[in-house]
């Protein structure tokens, strides 16, 4: 059986935490803006540091696991 856990949960972060798409901090005029679809160097690295923050939350310290298949 494959654990499926840190893909999915690693999967659904990136999508939820890339810089622009739902929401950016720090935004170009204010502290958070939401679905403005721009991004910059600062945004990235605080983005990286909340992914891997929430990663680490779920994986290590909650230990996240899905088994698919038989």
């Amino acid at each position: 059986m494959s654990d499926w856990g840190p893909v999915f949960i690693a999967g659904v972060l990136f999508i939820l935490l890339s810089p622009g798409l739902l929401f950016q901090i720090p935004g170009k005029h204010r502290i958070v803006e939401f679905g403005n679809f721009q991004t910059s160097g600062v945004s990235i690295v605080i983005h990286a540091i909340i992914f891997f923050g929430l990663i680490a939350i779920f994986l290590l310290a909650l230990g996240v696991h899905m088994y698919l298949g038989s």
